[in-house]
């Protein structure tokens, strides 16, 4: 058995980019920085970017390519591939890529848009949808006790 699966959080770094292929399906190319802080042998803050591409298709594509723009902060999971091409100096270059991905806006919504809050977009995948664990439904949140981006542990 093998497993191939990438979780990232980051930012958009240009407008999603819908496109068609020949037989009509809908594909969106995100492109998301991921920023890594960390200290430098010096003991400096040293902060690294990382790019990935990610690929979203048919409807979710769509509703995508409508719903983010450049600089929205999105969650993604999906396979990672790395994919190699020649870039304009002639030199082989590679690029990492989620594709077959499940994208989540993490922007908050304005409050004129719904309920008040929550976070705007929902959940857009290619992915069958997920199975809740036995008793969840169940579960209640009490007022005011919604979860903030900045309080997830990773």
């Amino acid at each position: 058995m093998t497993l191939n699966k990438m979780m990232i959080i980051g930012n958009l770094g240009a407008d999603p980019e819908l496109r068609y292929t020949p037989s009509g399906k809908a594909v969106t190319d995100l492109r998301v920085a991921v920023n890594n802080n960390q200290r430098g042998a010096d003991g400096e803050w040293v902060e690294e970017t990382l790019w990935f591409r990610v690929s979203v298709w048919e409807q979710a594509a769509e509703r995508l390519a409508e719903q983010l723009r450049k600089g929205n902060k999105v969650f993604a999971e999906g396979q990672l591939r790395v994919r190699e091409f020649e870039g304009r100096d002639g030199e082989k270059r590679q690029s990492l890529e989620l594709a077959f991905a499940r994208v989540v806006n993490l922007e908050r919504r304005p409050r004129e848009e719904g309920d008040g809050g929550g976070y705007g977009g929902g959940s857009y995948s290619d992915a069958p949808p997920a199975v809740k664990p036995r008793g969840a439904e169940q579960r209640s949140s009490s007022p005011g006790a919604e979860m903030d981006v900045d309080d997830i542990p990773f």
